[in-house]
């Protein structure tokens, strides 16, 4: 163990700072203390001598015992924990609960404390203990001490114990498609998929296929000006979307649109035809320019009493968080999207120069506010279609692990993000480099000092038209890698939050939308937290591709050894589609752009002896013939193409097969595999070396494939066929 200065050591135990994990190969690596005493600093404790250190570690110690009550308190309902209350020895205190829902839990249950007082600022201070009861509903009460002539508050977040299901899914398995929104167009979306497209994707699926879920990207709010950020993993803000699938003709006003508006909205679509229908990329940019000149011809038209009425309503109910994104989204489209670049004084969203900017430019924050809207109703409006069709849970929404460093979130809530740091991953099999995300991480403390409000409207956002949510890297909400600035990715080391309050609240809003819960649980995960998000009722996640019996035979895990609790899949949005994987697609473009810690013969190898593996279960289990099992994986025959394409659809068809033989709740099945589409859409470890997230949806051919086509594709069917009915 690294010879650490004892304060340095108890500071960093203190603040959730590792100084030592266990890496993907199972090797033990010590975190240098250099990193360590950054990572302090970006919490503003300064560690940079042995006096500094013991300096904060005192505070720290101090810190509790100048609150009356502690900031924020998480339980689960049925749990009845104590709290102690800081007061002047020998005061009598008084301690009770205003619900959330009204009324008043007075009288709690004092219980004894034999800690002696203790002299702070020349005050002799002590502590009484009073115990919450465990029967308060679950919600977002007021905890309320008095005692000589103060009073302070506390959040207290009841949550529940478990999510589960919905009701809508009585008891039974669901399968669904899951979909890069941006990427399946229409002959009437404007050169990106938009949430109509997603509508009737839905529709299609639930009502022709016994589908019960569509699972969507992350649909958070881009940049509102070029060049927007593809990846929908880097948002501008998690808690806004993206108002580039907005459908502008099914914006109620649109009907209202005098004549000459009309045709520039029609010209404005033709020509967006024109320049993408026929591009082997998704160009946002130029989509979004057509697309935004159009909202702003709808954004003038008149609204009726009603929708003005249903305006207003939507504003108050979001509240400061609306006008902050909408004001961020105003001066970027006249300083820039850095706001980092910014004249000083708009650096901060409560700085005067920030109010007189909005008091100056009404209608150009207003258009933001209203894009927000209109958004909502077309997400309301995908769920409700999805519902109808018949799904048990309709559109599941994607929930990114952060945002860009220079975006509406890290302007707005500043204050709540730690300086100075970016969150990343450590080394691990896909990426042997290790990886920076670049984005900036929440501070627990000041999570917990907010009573996690940023945290609870993002999640309330996102479930508010929804069946269920994915966490990205779910992980997060327990642990998160910090990089330091001038740190590389493998020079950082994790941090700790508080998994209890963060995915309490998550299972507390799921439970009030009625949704469910899937936590994708991939990579280095420490083994007691899938079990403790099993006990939390929140779902896992399965990728054929990874589901060995690492500690056996290191054979293919058995499908009745699977987790009931998981949603499960042949592949993933970071993996090429199916018939791409059986070609070893993804080894030979990590090797292209250099991110190969391996030979690539080696790499090759490997590989191909898991895929081999897979391939002889199937044939073992009667899934696969011998022949195809052989052929699968190989390049397509240029002498016979439509051979060697039934081989790959065969395998494909009997990989998905086995997934109906595991127990999982929730199976999954990526709409390029239904289509035979084999381009990755993301690489990562990569930014501009390969068109992520820019990848249109295509056939087994190459050629692009609109949504219509999928409505008919045979292939589709077939597929959707045997997740149904195994």
């Amino acid at each position: 163990m690294t010879d650490l200065d004892p304060a340095l050591r108890e500071l960093a135990e203190v603040y959730g700072i590792a100084i030592e994990f266990w890496d993907w190969q199972g090797l033990h690596v010590e975190v240098a203390a250099d990193t360590i005493i950054k990572v302090l600093a970006a919490l503003e404790v300064d560690a940079s001598t042995p006096e500094a250190a013991q300096r904060a570690l005192a505070d720290h110690h101090d810190a509790a015992w100048r609150r009356m009550l502690p900031t924020t308190l998480v339980i689960r309902h049925g749990w009845a924990p104590s709290v102690d209350v800081t007061v002047r020895h020998g005061e009598p205190v008084s301690v009770w609960i205003d619900l959330e829902g009204g009324g008043v839990r007075s009288s709690l249950r004092q219980l004894e404390n034999w800690s002696a007082p203790r002299e702070l600022d020349g005050r002799l201070m002590g502590q009484a203990t009073f115990q919450i009861p465990g029967d308060l509903p679950l919600g977002y009460h007021t905890l309320r001490a008095w005692s000589a002539g103060e009073e302070a508050s506390a959040a207290l977040i009841v949550t529940p114990s478990s999510v589960g299901f919905p009701d809508r899914m009585a008891g039974r398995r669901a399968w669904g498609v899951a979909t890069q929104v941006y990427s399946v167009r229409s002959a009437q979306s404007w050169g990106v998929g938009d949430l109509a497209d997603l509508a009737d994707l839905a529709v299609w699926a639930g009502a022709e296929h016994g589908a019960g879920f569509v699972l969507v990207n992350p649909l958070h709010a881009a940049e509102p000006v070029a060049a927007m950020e593809p990846s929908p993993y880097l948002p501008t803000t998690r808690r806004f979307q993206n108002p580039l699938y907005l459908r502008v003709e099914r914006i109620s006003e649109y009907a209202d649109l005098d004549g000459a508006a009309r045709r520039t909205v029609d010209g404005l679509r033709k020509k967006i035809h024109q320049d993408l229908d026929t591009l082997d990329w998704i160009d946002r940019d130029a989509a979004w320019a057509a697309k935004r000149a159009a909202l702003r011809l709808v954004y003038v038209v008149p609204r009726s009493a009603g929708r003005e009425i249903a305006y207003r309503a939507y504003r108050e109910r979001e509240g400061q968080g609306l006008e902050d994104y909408a004001t961020w989204c105003a001066l970027a489209e006249e300083h820039g999207t850095d706001w980092h670049d910014w004249p000083e004084e708009l650096r901060h969203p409560m700085s005067s120069a920030v109010a007189e900017f909005v008091a100056a430019n009404p209608d150009a924050v207003d258009f933001h506010r209203w894009l927000q809207w209109v958004l909502d109703e077309q997400l309301a409006g995908a769920q409700a279609s999805a519902l109808r069709a018949g799904m048990s849970l309709g559109v599941m929404h994607d929930l990114a692990v952060g945002v860009h460093p220079s975006g509406s979130d890290s302007w707005a809530l500043q204050d709540v993000f730690a300086r100075g740091i970016r969150v990343g991953a450590p080394p691990d099999a896909f990426n042997q480099n290790g990886q920076d995300w670049s984005q900036p991480p929440w501070r627990p403390d000041r999570l917990a000092d907010l009573a996690y409000a940023p945290f609870r409207d993002m999640v309330s956002t996102v479930l508010r038209s929804a069946g269920g949510v994915r966490v990205d890297h779910i992980i997060g909400l327990f642990r998160l890698w910090w990089i330091p600035a001038g740190n590389g990715p493998t020079q950082g080391t994790y941090i700790r939050y508080d998994h209890e309050a963060l995915v309490g609240i998550l299972a507390l809003e799921a439970v009030r939308a009625r949704a469910v819960v899937v936590g994708e649980d991939l990579g280095t995960v420490e083994p007691w937290v899938r079990d403790y998000l099993r006990e939390r009722g929140i779902l896992g996640t399965s990728i054929l591709w990874f589901e060995f019996e690492f500690h056996g035979s290191g054979a293919p895990l058995r499908p009745e050894w699977w987790r009931e609790y998981c949603l499960a899949s042949v592949t993933t949005h970071d993996l090429p589609p199916t018939a791409g994987y059986l070609a070893g697609d993804h080894v030979r473009l990590r090797d292209t752009l250099g991110l190969l810690t391996r030979a690539l013969d080696e790499e090759l190898a490997a590989d191909e002896a898991e895929r081999a593996a897979w391939l002889e279960e199937l044939r073992r289990r009667g899934a696969l013939a011998p022949v195809v099992a052989a052929a699968a994986g190989a390049a397509l025959d240029p002498d016979d193409p439509d051979a060697a394409d039934a081989d790959v659809q065969a395998t494909v068809l009997a990989l998905h097969r086995y997934l109906t033989w595991t127990p999982s709740k929730l199976i999954c099945v990526a709409l390029s595999d239904l289509v035979g589409d084999r381009r990755t859409q993301n690489q990562p470890g990569t930014i501009d070396e390969y068109p992520n997230w820019r990848v249109p949806l295509a056939g087994p051919d190459g050629r692009l494939l609109p949504l219509e086509d999928v409505f008919t594709s045979e292939r589709a069917a077939a597929l959707a066929d045997v997740v149904r009915h195994g």
